[in-house]
C-alpha cells in the first residue's frame, strides 16, 4: 500500500502503486495514475486525468492537472502526462490539454521545474530540461532535450525550444529558439551557441566546431542571404546531424507564422474554418 498521511484526500477512482509517498494535507482528485517510487511533499494537488510515471517529486503547492485557462475549453476529458524522475518544485502549475489542442500536455523525463513555472495546456517538454523560477510557457509551447530557461523568462504559444538550447533569464520569446543555440534579450536575439550543453550530451568535439562555424556564418556574416547559407551549409555539413537539424529549424522557423513552425497549423484551420488555438 502507499504511504498516505491522514490528512489526505485521494478520489477512489486514483491508482497510487505501492511505495508512493503521499504527505500532509495533499489532495489526489479522479483518473489519477502515479507510478512507483513518486513522492508528493506536503499541499500538493493532483487535480485529473494525469498520469505520473516513476520517481518523480512533487514540492508544497504545486498544482498538477488543472483544466486549461482557454476560453475555448469546456469541459473535455482532456489529459497530463508526465514522465519520469522530474523535480516539481514549490507552486509549479501544469495544465491539462485542451479539446482542440490535442488534447494532451506531456513532460518528458529527467527534468528540473523550479518554483513557480507555469507550464500551460497543449504544452510537450522532452527530456533533461531545465527550467528555472517564475518562466511562464504559454499554450502549445514545444521544448526540446537538453534546453535550459533563465528565470522570469516568457515564451510565446506556438514557440519551439531546440534542443540544447539556452534562453536567458527575463527574455521575450515570440519565434523559435533554434536548436543549439544561446539567445537572450528583448526582443530576443541569437549570441552565441551552448557549447556546454552539447558537450554534456556527448556530442564530439568536431561537431561542436561544425556548428560553431555554422552560427558564424549564419549571425555573423553579413553577406550572403540567410536561405542561401543554409543551402550551402547543408551541402557542407551533410554528415553532421546538429548542423543539418539547425538548418532544418531555421526552415522551418522561416516557414511558419511569425518565425514560429508550430503554429502553420493553426494558421491552416483559421482558412479552413475551424477553431482557433490561442489560449
Amino acid at each position: 500500500m502507499a504511504t498516505v498521511h491522514d490528512t489526505a484526500i485521494i478520489d477512489p477512482t486514483a491508482h497510487l502503486a505501492d511505495d508512493v509517498l503521499v504527505g500532509p494535507y495533499c489532495v489526489i482528485g479522479p483518473d489519477v495514475e502515479i507510478g512507483e517510487g513518486t513522492v508528493l511533499h506536503n499541499h500538493v494537488a493532483i487535480q485529473s486525468l494525469t498520469s505520473i510515471g516513476r520517481e518523480n517529486v512533487f514540492y508544497p503547492f504545486s498544482v498538477i492537472g488543472a483544466d486549461p485557462q482557454d476560453r475555448k475549453f469546456h469541459g473535455e476529458r482532456t489529459r497530463l502526462k508526465i514522465g519520469d524522475r522530474n523535480k516539481i518544485r514549490e507552486h509549479v502549475t501544469i495544465h491539462r490539454g485542451t479539446g482542440n489542442g490535442g488534447g494532451l500536455t506531456r513532460v518528458g523525463n529527467d527534468n528540473l521545474i523550479m518554483v513557480a513555472v507555469h507550464i500551460a495546456h497543449d504544452c510537450i517538454l522532452g527530456n533533461d530540461i531545465c527550467i528555472a523560477n517564475q518562466v511562464m510557457l504559454a499554450g502549445h509551447v514545444r521544448i526540446e532535450d537538453g534546453a535550459n530557461i533563465g528565470g522570469g523568462a516568457g515564451l510565446h504559444h506556438f514557440t519551439t525550444v531546440g534542443s540544447c538550447a539556452f534562453v536567458g533569464g527575463l527574455a521575450r520569446i515570440t519565434k523559435d529558439v533554434p536548436p543549439f543555440m544561446i539567445v537572450e534579450g528583448n526582443p530576443a536575439e541569437v549570441r552565441a551557441i551552448n557549447w556546454i550543453a552539447m558537450t554534456r550530451r556527448g556530442y564530439s568535439a568536431d561537431h561542436i566546431d561544425a556548428v560553431k562555424d555554422a552560427y558564424k556564418r549564419l549571425y555573423r556574416d553579413n553577406g550572403a542571404p540567410m536561405s542561401d547559407k543554409i543551402v550551402e551549409l547543408k551541402r557542407e555539413y551533410h554528415d553532421v546531424p546538429a548542423v543539418l537539424q539547425l538548418c532544418e529549424a531555421l526552415v522551418a522557423a522561416a516557414q511558419g507564422v511569425h518565425g514560429r513552425a508550430a503554429e502553420t497549423r493553426r494558421a491552416d484551420d483559421k482558412r479552413n474554418g475551424q477553431s482557433d488555438y490561442a489560449a
